[in-house]
């Protein structure tokens, strides 16, 4: 049984840490270390940590660096063949190493297995709706324009991974080497996996079903969209240092989505007038989304409106509705996804 290390970046986290360690340590797949990486965190965070004993936990303290700098002392200590992230916040069902180990071992091509993802609220209910990414034929331009992988908590990969797109660099007073590119402290992940998608001849592939619970806070501001969109652009911009044939074809739907993305988190804070002004923004940019995804970008257009232009009693009771007949429909995709995949394998056994 090949290693696996789990890297879980703490900060500010004593709401959630022990349940995210607790589901680390429920896998099924039981080799694996656990590195939790203390980056600062002014809180109890880490004391509540220390009171897990399982020998596989090592905690590493470093002074405040943000996510991405947590999950690069990770790597740098990780002995594991496989490495995986896991915020604090989030959850993984049990089975979920398992499944990602087995899907690496089947498939020697693919360097990043990443699982769908169902949502939860702040104490850890199921909201009913789901992140369903496309799962397969994932090229360099879908990377940049819709980041199949989702969150930070979804992909299982191969070390060899990220070695191979590492870079060396002295931020801190030394030379070390990077692989989260620590100049963002947002987008980090998209930033990631768009130069593995376009520096490495591994493949990015997912299995369908939804083995991450991820959190939904209330925490985020909407001014704080608006940083994650600046964020992006240099993303974007860095991105189009090293494959600028890419980002001129694909740079405006890319930015695009993103618009229409940051107007649905919009319209989960509630603000109406960010949400219009944001899918408005995602239309002008590239109107092609809604010829592309016409049901997403027309539901996305429809929401900002009708809660800037609602009484949010009104929304809310349609919302609600809508959410429901949503996650129905995911998870009947999820269902059928999964009976697809099993024939698939059973005919490949079979040969």
């Amino acid at each position: 049984m090949k290693k696996v290390s789990i890297i879980i970046p703490v900060y500010k986290a004593e709401k959630y840490v022990a349940a995210t360690v607790q589901s680390a340590l429920d896998q099924t797949y039981k080799n694996f270390e656990l590195l939790i990486i203390d980056d600062g965190s002014p809180d109890r965070s880490i004391e509540i940590c220390r009171q897990f004993t399982d020998p596989r936990i090592k905690i590493i303290r470093q002074q405040n660096r943000g996510l991405p700098g947590a999950r690069n002392t990770g790597i740098r200590h990780a002995t594991g063949e496989y490495l995986t992230f896991l915020d604090a916040d989030d959850l993984w069902l049990p089975e979920k190493l398992e499944k990602h180990v087995t899907h690496l071992e089947n498939a020697p091509k693919v360097g990043v297995s990443f699982s769908r993802s169902a949502f939860i609220d702040e104490n850890g209910q199921p909201l009913g709706i789901y992140q369903l990414p496309l799962l397969t034929g994932i090229t360099p331009s879908l990377v940049l324009c819709r980041n199949p992988i989702s969150n930070g908590s979804a992909a299982v990969m191969r070390k060899s991974v990220l070695e191979a797109i590492k870079f060396q660099d002295n931020l801190y007073g030394t030379v070390e080497d990077f692989y989260f590119d620590e100049h963002f402290r947002r987008s980090e992940d998209i930033e990631c996996w768009i130069r593995i998608s376009v520096q490495t001849n591994w493949l990015l592939e997912g299995i369908p079903e939804a083995l991450t619970l991820y959190r939904v806070t209330s925490s985020g501001l909407s001014a704080n969209l608006f940083e994650q969109l600046d964020s992006w652009e240099k993303v974007i911009s860095k991105a189009s240092s090293y494959a600028p044939e890419l980002v001129d074809k694909w740079g405006t739907l890319a930015r695009a989505y993103q618009l229409r993305y940051l107007a649905r988190k919009a319209v989960s804070l509630q603000d109406g007038s960010m949400a219009v002004e944001l899918v408005n923004g995602a239309l002008s940019t590239n109107w092609r989304i809604i010829v592309y995804e016409p049901r997403r970008t027309l539901l996305t257009l429809v929401a900002a409106y009708l809660i800037f232009l609602l009484p949010q009693s009104l929304y809310k009771s349609i919302e609600a509705f809508a959410l429901k007949k949503t996650g129905a429909t995911q998870r009947r995709r999820i269902t059928q996804d999964i009976i697809t995949q099993d024939v698939i394998t059973q005919d490949v056994v079979s040969i």
